[in-house]
């Protein structure tokens, strides 16, 4: 499924430049401030530089080796890379633990747009001091063969996305080799979301490159630290303190990054081989680790959510009034009781589909469709034709039945599938929960639209207009596999509108930093309406730690500093 920004940005700058509505903040929305979030945004044991020892080795448990070390590769795009990669890689800007951008100095001294017309010109100054651990400055040729191998130009860069990317029409040198300028297609004011992470140009320049020199290795790196060794066979990476690093001198001596299996990972941490590590959502593991010596789980609100899609395409679902009386009929708050039994997280459900409880500018916009509500979801049903008869719902002799499709193996989806079940009897509505091979989950399920109800994690970010676009972008006509339907990309829910094609444009390019939380709830608010997807809540994170780390733990949003990390003093 590819990403569809720049292809709905032409169609949609021709409406905004013909006259659409001034951007304006939705109701409520504060001029300026900060709401407090309604749960924990991060837990890390911040401590200032001085009162950290210098010193000690960190040893990390990763839940699976990877091949693939390049970021920006598909096969790259996991936890384990990021966790590593973080340590060792440029970036353009950091997020803050509600999801708040600011520049990472360390790499790139300033970068700011420095034109608007007749197209959005970004100029990026890179630290002088930069460079790559094979001596190499860190210069435009860098960020210009980034932009080519992403653009999704040749289909044989094996990219994991070219959203943001594909929306560059050239990227130039600026007064020096240390300048950078980037000029876009279309405005766009995710455009932080740009060279993060940025691997080297050598990299880049072939496909071979991008795809190969990555794998099972870690050739160039330019962070705090820098790679001692990458054991394969011992699945560990090791990184040590870089003395070539021109920012904050690391406070650890070194990390250890171990893979172990997910079902033996308390178990290396009580028994000391792994001194950090996320838990996940098990009361039994969070027991156990509790009981474990100088131990401690520190937990806030992590970057998924739960929810439920609502296959719009499926005959019994066209109707939104169905989809509204189904999503009435779901008590959200009891399931994630249910769900996150004994991990002690409140129950706070998530009523955005663009920002986390925990973001910058996140307001409930649920309403009446996201609450709980079995009368008014048998209301809805009386309206749309489907009636009770004994224990049903039927419509012209046939029962309102629903596919609940979920992948095998995963015991939360089919925990919630049973309850959903439970719940949307209740109403009248029959369910029936299949389970399918995980492999087939998405492939066969899912993309060609056979299914009518599902549950899965998606993940959340920083940049919520760009990575959830393609999610509620309406479908385009003419489509489709055989030509003579529509095609949805990632909308899976199937369902939009050129209003929330229009609203989520809106958002996305407003150059007025004031005003983007204000456009995002007006986009949300339309997508409730439309009842493509149904959040349950915001994934809490647990990760377990030794109780004297500092700068570490549930990091939600907040992009660690590796350098800073350490035991206290």
């Amino acid at each position: 499924m590819r990403a569809r920004w720049p292809v709905a940005l032409a169609t949609l700058a021709a409406l905004w430049a013909a006259g659409a509505c001034g951007a304006q903040r939705g109701p409520g929305e504060p001029d300026n401030g900060l709401a407090p979030s309604p749960v924990k945004a991060y837990d890390i044991n911040p401590l200032a530089r001085e009162k950290v020892k210098d010193g000690g080795t960190l040893r990390w448990g990763l839940v699976d080796f990877p091949t693939q070390w390049n970021r920006n590769h598909i096969d790259g795009d996991t936890t384990a890379v990021k966790v590593v990669t973080d340590a060792l890689m440029p970036r353009t800007f950091r997020s803050d633990e509600r999801g708040r951008l600011t520049l990472d100095t360390d790499y790139v001294t300033n970068a700011r747009i420095t034109a608007t017309s007749p197209r959005q010109v970004i100029t990026y100054t890179i630290n002088p001091k930069a460079k790559w651990s094979d001596g190499r400055p860190i210069t435009w040729a860098d960020f210009a063969a980034q932009w080519k191998a992403m653009s999704g130009r040749d289909r044989d860069y094996r990219v994991d996305s070219t959203i943001a990317y594909e929306n560059i029409q050239s990227v130039a040198r600026g007064a020096s080799d240390r300048e950078v300028v980037v000029t876009l297609a279309q405005p766009f004011n995710e455009w932080q979301s740009l060279f993060t992470p940025l691997y080297p140009s050598a990299t880049n320049a072939t496909a071979a490159a991008f795809n190969a020199d990555w794998i099972n290795r870690i050739p160039v790196t330019a962070g705090p630290f820098r790679v001692e060794r990458l054991d394969v066979k011992g699945r560990t990476v090791t990184l040590t303190r870089n003395p070539g690093w021109w920012g904050n001198r690391a406070k650890l001596d070194s990390i250890v990054f171990r893979a172990v299996r997910p079902d033996q990972m308390v178990h290396a941490f009580t028994k000391g081989d792994v001194d950090v590590f996320e838990v996940g959502p098990s009361p039994d593991d969070y027991a156990r680790v509790r009981e474990a010596w100088d131990a401690v789980i520190r937990q806030a609100a992590g970057t998924q959510y739960r929810q439920f899609t609502f296959n719009g395409e499926s005959p019994v679902l066209a109707d939104v009034r169905v989809r509204e009386a189904v999503a009435a009929a779901i008590d959200r708050r009891g399931l994630m009781q249910m769900d996150l039994k004994g991990l002690s997280w409140p129950p706070v459900t998530l009523d955005n589909h663009f920002l986390m409880n925990s973001q910058y500018g996140y307001r409930s916009n649920a309403g009446t469709i996201g609450a709980y509500d079995p009368a008014r979801a048998g209301r809805l049903l009386d309206e749309a034709g489907w009636k009770m008869s004994g224990k049903t719902r039927v419509k012209n002799g046939k029962p309102l039945t629903l596919r609940f499709v979920v992948p095998d193996g995963i015991v939360m989806s089919g925990v919630e599938a049973e309850v959903a079940r439970q719940m949307l009897q209740r109403v009248g509505i029959r369910v029936e929960v299949r389970k399918v091979a995980f492999d087939d989950f998405f492939r066969k399920h899912l993309i060609p639209g056979d299914f009518d109800l599902t549950a899965f994690a998606y993940p959340a970010s920083p940049y919520p207009v760009s990575s959830v676009f393609d999610i509620y972008a309406n479908g385009e006509s003419g489509g489709g596999r055989r030509g003579d339907g529509t095609e949805w990309y990632s909308n899976l829910g199937r369902s939009g509108s050129e209003q929330i094609d229009e609203a989520m444009y809106r958002a996305g390019s407003t150059l007025d930093a004031a005003k983007v939380p204000g456009l995002l709830n007006e986009a949300d608010r339309l997508v409730w309406q439309k009842v493509n997807v149904l959040p349950l809540y915001q994934c809490p994170q647990g990760v377990a730690v030794r109780s004297a780390l500092a700068n570490i733990g549930a990091n939600g949003f907040f992009d660690l500093r590796y350098e800073d990390i350490g035991y206290a003093s």
